[in-house]
Parts: C-alpha cells; structure tokens; sequence
C-alpha cells in the first residue's frame, strides 16, 4: 500500500460558491503510480467543503440559495459576539457540508456517477484563495 499526497489551490467566489476540481483529483491519479485506490480529498479551514454535484447553472446556484435559506446570514450568530467577523453563518454551512470526502479510483478511474463532479466550496464572506489537499492510498 502506498500513500501519495498532493496540494492544488483554486480561487473560489464567497457565500457558498462552487469550483469544479474534478479534473486536478484525476491528474493527481494519472501521474502518481498507483492504479488502485481512494482519493482523500480534504479543504483545510473552518469555512470550506468539499462535496459532489452536478456541476452545471442551475445547481450552481440552486446549492449557495439552499444554504442561504439554511444558514441565513440576517439572524444572529454567537460567533459574531465572539469575532466580530460577520461570518457566523459560514461556519455553520461548512459544519453541515463537511471538509472532505473519499473517492475510489479503479484503474486510474475515478468512480464518480455520469454526472457527478468534485467541486470545492468556500462558504466565506470573501473570495478566497483554498489549498486543497488530495492524498491518495492505494496500490
């Protein structure tokens, strides 16, 4: 068993937006060694997700207005008293979606369904510049 790790950066938009990283997890297995495996995708920091969806339009917004209506950012929120930062709401949209996920992969395939995508998602306030770490287990 081997383990291969990898960082990308990708600059995302504010307030739930989405990027498409898809295609960096599988250049990330097309030139490592392995065959065989699963992908661990993870975002470091309190206000990203990784997740999966149909990359398209609608559903790029669809998904940051589901949020919205989850984890509005007009009611209030203790982390503000705390931070005074404005992105309570941030957190909490990061905690309900997760940090990471695990993909396998079969012969230098992602086993992804036929219109499932990666996508990385920065819940803060700001566009931010995100580190994505991809480590690989596998064989």
């Amino acid at each position: 068993m081997a383990v291969v790790t990898e960082r990308i950066n990708v600059r995302i938009g504010s307030d739930s937006a989405m990027k498409d990283i898809t295609k960096d997890v599988d250049e990330v297995i097309r030139v490592s060694e392995l065959s065989d495996g699963s992908a661990n995708v993870f975002i470091p920091g309190a206000t990203g997700s990784i997740s999966t969806v149909e990359f398209e339009p609608g559903l790029q917004e669809d998904v940051p207005n589901a949020l919205e209506r989850m984890a509005p950012p007009d009611i209030p929120y203790k982390h503000h008293e705390t931070w005074n930062d404005g992105n309570g709401r941030s957190h909490v949209r990061a905690t309900i979606m997760g940090p990471g996920m695990i993909v396998p992969f079969v012969e230098k395939e992602l086993q992804l369904g036929r219109w499932q995508n990666i996508i990385a998602i920065n819940h803060d306030t700001r566009e931010r510049k995100r580190e994505i770490i991809i480590q690989l287990i596998g064989e």
